[in-house]
């Protein structure tokens, strides 16, 4: 059942499927609801599995302010305050998993799952400084030599060529949100996690390499580390079997639970 609810400045659209203990999912960047479906079909036979829309993406409104994880993280503990769930499962894919890392901080939450997850500020090179100090200088200088109509143009264009395809394709708003979420660095949170903790990532992932996800293992208190080779940064997608294998074992004692929903 798809809903929307109205929190804060905007309109949050998800999903509510099936009966039992509360799972959570949360998407990545640049995508929506439907891109964790494969999953939710995975869950809802045991689960209640609510599927968010976060704000900016699928049929949810954009922010009207620059938003970081922390205005993220602060919507989902007030749609889970007023849908009365407690102590859920969460699972984050990405950017989804930012969000999962700092709500679990410092909430009650049941279980935690990080696929392929964002949260450890990347080590930058000198190409990278190059590219980014190279295209604030463009853009500061060419309005100036050539005008603003055509100098715009120009950098929209050097923009597409440079720039990654979740930003480019991004509204002004959610690039500069973008910007500013993969920037934060959640290393300080992640010993405050409690739950047990299931990190799952791809051997070939190169956009939250493996690294990353040892780095978590290391902080956070209950995890361990599965990963699955041959998988890119959608290892859910890419070895679907071994990723429902992983998980059922994982939520094993939430599964049996089954209709005895607990939330309340």
């Amino acid at each position: 059942m798809k809903k929307i609810i109205k929190l804060q400045d905007v309109e949050l659209c998800y999903t509510v499927e099936g009966d039992g203990y509360p799972v959570v999912l949360m998407h990545g960047w640049g995508c929506n609801h439907t891109t964790l479906a494969s999953i939710e079909k995975l869950l809802v036979g045991n689960f209640k599995v609510y599927n968010v829309d976060f704000p900016g993406f699928g049929e949810s409104s954009e922010p009207s302010s620059v938003w970081g994880i922390e205005q993220y993280t602060s919507l989902m503990e007030e749609f889970l305050h007023v849908e009365n769930v407690k102590s859920p499962i969460m699972l984050g894919h990405s950017f989804g998993g930012r969000v999962g890392i700092l709500y679990a901080s410092r909430n009650e939450v049941r279980k935690l799952i990080l696929v392929d997850a964002a949260g450890v500020k990347p080590s930058r090179t000198l190409k990278y400084y190059y590219k980014v100090y190279t295209y604030k200088a463009i853009k500061k200088l060419l309005p100036i030599v050539v005008g603003k109509e055509t100098g715009g143009k120009l950098i929209d264009r050097y923009r597409g060529k440079v720039g990654s395809s979740d930003y480019n394709s991004a509204s002004q708003m959610m690039r500069t949100i973008m910007s500013k979420v993969v920037n934060e660095d959640l290393k300080h949170v992640m010993p405050l996690i409690k739950c047990p903790t299931l990190l799952i990532w791809g051997e070939k992932d190169t956009a939250t390499p493996v690294k990353d996800a040892k780095m978590m293992e290391k902080l956070i208190p209950d995890a361990g580390l599965v990963v699955f080779n041959n998988a890119g940064h959608y290892s859910f997608l890419d070895n679907p079997y071994q990723f429902a294998a992983v998980v059922k074992n994982f939520l094993g004692e939430e599964a049996k639970m089954g209709k005895c929903n607990i939330q309340n």
